[in-house]
């Protein structure tokens, strides 16, 4: 995903269909230095890491 697209989404603050590893993910915050992002999956929130960008996945339907 690139740097535009997760910081939109971020902002945004509604639930966009991003997915991590296979699971449907909620977008924090993006690193733009870094090029990460802080997320965690919609259905357990305490699990919150930092992930590189290239490894975000957004499915648009």
């Amino acid at each position: 995903m690139n740097i535009q697209r997760a910081q939109e989404i971020a902002e945004s603050g509604h639930l966009a269909k991003v997915f991590y590893n296979g699971e449907r993910v909620y977008i924090q915050h993006v690193d733009e230095q870094k090029e990460t992002a802080r997320i965690y999956p919609l259905d357990d929130p305490q699990k919150e890491q930092e992930v590189a960008l290239s490894s975000l996945k957004e499915k648009l339907n």
